[in-house]
C-alpha cells in the first residue's frame, strides 16, 4: 500500500531540530522561505554560525510543532529549506522532506556534503540546493578539522551536478584561510566539475564561537581578478 501523507509525518517524528525561522529570503535566493535548522554535524568549522548545532541529539523544537507552524504558512511560502548544522545527518531527513512536500511546499537543502550516499538519496525529493564549498579540495581538513572532508564534498557535489538540480555554491571567504592563490584553486576545481552558479560571501563573526572571532577579525573580501567571469552566475555578498 503506498504511503500516506500521514505516514511520512509519522515517520519523520524525532527529527531533531534545533530551530525554525518562519520566513526567511536569504536562505533560498529568489523565494520566501521557512527554514529548518537540523541538529548535528560532523564538522568543526570555525566560522559556522550556528556551532550550537554541531552536537547530535534531541533538539530543542518537536518535529509536530515544525510541522503544525508550516501548515499555517501554506499558501503564504514557496518552499521550506532544510539547514544545519548537517541536515543528512539525520536518518529521518527523507521522511522529514517527504511530510513537506505533501502540505504542498517546495524543498531547499542546505549542505556541506560530508555524506555523499545520504545526499544522493534524497535528491529527487529536492528542488534546488545551496552547497558549501569550503576551500580547494586537498585543503579542506583545514577548515573542518577532519581527515579526507574534501574527498566527500567532491563527490557530494559530483552527484549534485549529475543530478541535473537546481544549485548554488558557496564559498565563506576569510582572507586569513582563503587567500587569492587558494580561491582560484578552488574556482578551477568548481569550473572542472561544472559549476555555473557561484557565490562568494564574507565572514561575519556574528554566532561564531569567540576562539575563532579572537584569532581571526574580520577583514574585507578580496577576490582574485577574473573569478566573477568563470561562472554564468556569480554573486558576491558582503
Amino acid at each position: 500500500m503506498p504511503a500516506t501523507p500521514t505516514d511520512h509525518a509519522t515517520a519523520a517524528d524525532g527529527l531533531a531540530v534545533g530551530g525554525v525561522t518562519g520566513f526567511s529570503t536569504c536562505d533560498w535566493p529568489g523565494e520566501l522561505v521557512a527554514t529548518v535548522f537540523c541538529q548535528g554535524c560532523p564538522w568543526d568549522c570555525g566560522y559556522c554560525h550556528n556551532p550550537h548545532l554541531r552536537a547530535a541529539g534531541p533538539g530543542p523544537v518537536a518535529w509536530t510543532e515544525v510541522l503544525a507552524r508550516l501548515r499555517t504558512r501554506i499558501g503564504l511560502l514557496d518552499g521550506v529549506v532544510f539547514s544545519g548544522g548537517e541536515p543528512t545527518l539525520q536518518a529521518k531527513l527523507p521522511a522529514a522532506i517527504r511530510a513537506v512536500r505533501d502540505l504542498g511546499f517546495r524543498v531547499g537543502l542546505h549542505t556541506a556534503g560530508p555524506y555523499p550516499d545520504r545526499l544522493a538519496a534524497v535528491l529527487d525529493l529536492v528542488d534546488w540546493v545551496g552547497f558549501d564549498a569550503k576551500a580547494p579540495f586537498d585543503r579542506y581538513p583545514e577548515i573542518t578539522g577532519v581527515p579526507d572532508s574534501g574527498l566527500r564534498a567532491r563527490e557530494s557535489l559530483r552527484r549534485v551536478l549529475a543530478a541535473g538540480i537546481a544549485c548554488e555554491v558557496r564559498t565563506t571567504v576569510h582572507p586569513a584561510l582563503l587567500d587569492a592563490g587558494a580561491l582560484t584553486q578552488l574556482a578551477d576545481e568548481l569550473v572542472a566539475l561544472g559549476v555555473r552558479d557561484y557565490a562568494a560571501q564574507a565572514f561575519r563573526p556574528t554566532g561564531c564561537r569567540p576562539d575563532f572571532v579572537q584569532a581571526h577579525a574580520p577583514l574585507p573580501l578580496r577576490l582574485p581578478s577574473g573569478l566573477e567571469g568563470r561562472f554564468a552566475r556569480f554573486t558576491v555578498r558582503g
